[in-house]
């Protein structure tokens, strides 16, 4: 046909030659095979194929609003060729995460993120109380029009950015502060006497919603669905089991969490496969025997010497029962017989905690701990009752990071921030009860460094002078939406 519009035709035409020429091109181009005509019009053929199948071929580039202009195909792709013998591949490539990166770096988004955490960080709610926080939360998910359902848990928020099919892949702040008084003395400290946010979850909820203003921008790019949850309760211990009970984790088939980390400079990511953080649990035994003087012990039941032969028992579970490459902690806190100095008591209280990285290992404590108590005491002629708060929820099954989840954090924050800038961090006898969310789906909890000498980054958790350097923000937005979405193009 090209031929035919370039030719060059004599003043007087035969119009019968002509139409009879005309159709037996036309018969021809029919009988020309489809791939040919396709290779002939199109600048970047489709590869022939040996069958008749006809193929729908999409794609979708990388893109950064910043610059208004599209990135190299070839830096992320995500095509899709449909037929009878449907195939798919996909790509992420390091232009992919300067394109999250750069949206996150652009100074707008770090004086707009240092906002949100301010105004959180100045009012302070404990566990359940998260009204306001939610509220705020809420607001800036509207302005984005990102739709959300809420409450879960009382308080908590899922929310969703994409397609509305699957996959689903679920990214996760907790929003409660601690009974603490904050002792920094700056610009934005707590308003409310006796809480403030001294465990960093000020910063999780600002870094998770400005992961959801990077997703928004880049919904077009979505392959599935990216669920945000922004949990109540994380240190009352059972938010995360109130949030999974009301739906927040349906259809969802892995899930990703960060938490501050003094620990480490700024901007640093650090996690680890397997067991990261311990599982941990609190008792309470209350060891009762007959009360009488002190100078006619023979008179009573003593609960005393039961207690003490109870702690020391308990001691033996770890030192020569539990193996000594599987690290487990048995501590006894608190011992209270009254303060009658001329009597013996008729009850003794006893409380503590105990910490394993393995549910085996987590769960046997928890089971030799009530034996020991119940059968020491009886060894004295006084009984025991205990009580590991179950039914508050308060037990936090260990942190164990799925294999898969782990390697896809290492390799996202390794092509978003540079090799140097992760870490593989050693486990720790801490507890989290995004531990309740492992429990469901694949996932992966990592830490993010907030270490900051010169602005006095530098108290651990829970310190009332716990402070963090608010240059991470964008940092952990970019990182928390770097892993989404790359997550969904690798699973879609």
């Amino acid at each position: 046909m090209a031929m035919l519009f370039h030719a060059s035709f004599p003043r007087k035409i035969n119009i019968r030659k002509y139409s009879f020429s005309a159709a037996i091109l036309f018969f021809l181009t029919l009988l020309t095979p489809k791939h040919s005509l396709l290779s002939l019009s199109l600048a970047h053929p489709i590869p022939p194929s040996t069958s008749s199948d006809t193929y729908d071929v999409a794609e979708r580039r990388c893109y950064n609003p910043e610059e208004e202009e599209a990135m190299t195909s070839a830096g992320c792709k995500n095509r899709t060729r449909r037929g009878t013998a449907a195939s798919e591949w996909s790509a992420w490539s390091k232009t992919c995460s300067e394109a999250v990166l750069s949206i996150a770096r652009r100074r707008e988004t770090g004086e707009w993120l240092k906002n949100v955490r301010r105004k959180i960080h100045e009012n302070p709610e404990l566990a359940f109380e998260e009204y306001e926080t939610s509220r705020l939360i809420r607001e800036e998910l509207d302005l984005m029009e990102v739709s959300y359902r809420h409450p879960l848990a009382k308080t908590g928020i899922r929310a969703w950015i994409g397609t509305g099919g699957p996959p689903f892949v679920a990214i996760r702040a907790d929003m409660d502060a601690l009974p603490i008084q904050e002792a920094v003395e700056w610009e934005y400290k707590s308003k409310v006497a006796g809480k403030m946010h001294a465990c960093g979850h000020d910063a999780h909820v600002a870094m998770l919603i400005g992961a959801a203003k990077i997703l928004k921008s880049r919904e077009h790019l979505l392959k599935g669905t990216v669920i945000l949850i922004f949990q109540p309760a994380e240190e009352a211990g059972n938010g995360a089991k109130r949030m999974i009970q009301d739906g927040a984790l349906e259809d969802v088939e892995a899930i990703f969490a960060v938490h501050v980390s003094h620990q480490h400079p700024t901007a640093m990511i650090g996690s680890r496969p397997g067991p990261l953080l311990a599982g941990c649990g609190f008792f309470r035994a209350v060891i009762s025997g007959k009360k009488a003087r002190a100078g006619n012990p023979h008179h009573s039941l003593d609960p005393i010497l039961a207690a003490s032969a109870i702690v020391i028992s308990l001691q033996g579970i770890v030192s020569r029962e539990a193996n000594p490459l599987d690290s487990q902690v048995v501590s006894v806190t608190s011992f209270n017989g009254g303060n009658n100095l001329d009597m013996i008591p008729d009850t003794v209280v006893l409380g503590g905690t105990f910490r394993a990285f393995s549910n085996t290992s987590f769960y046997q404590l928890l089971e030799r701990i009530e034996q020991v108590m119940v059968e020491q005491a009886s060894v004295y002629r006084c009984s025991a009752e205990v009580d590991f708060f179950e039914k508050e929820y308060t037990i936090y099954p260990p942190t164990v990071n799925d294999d898969r989840m782990y390697q896809h954090v290492k390799k996202v924050a390794m092509d978003l921030l540079g090799p140097s800038n992760f870490k593989e961090v050693p486990p720790m006898m801490g507890a989290e009860d995004f531990s309740f969310y492992s429990q469901v789906v694949p996932a992966a909890f990592f830490y993010i460094g907030i270490r900051n000498e010169t602005l006095g980054s530098t108290h651990t958790g829970h310190s009332p002078y716990f402070m963090i350097d608010e240059d991470v923000l964008p940092i952990g937005a970019a990182t928390h939406a770097a892993i989404a979405e790359r997550y969904l193009i690798e699973h879609g």
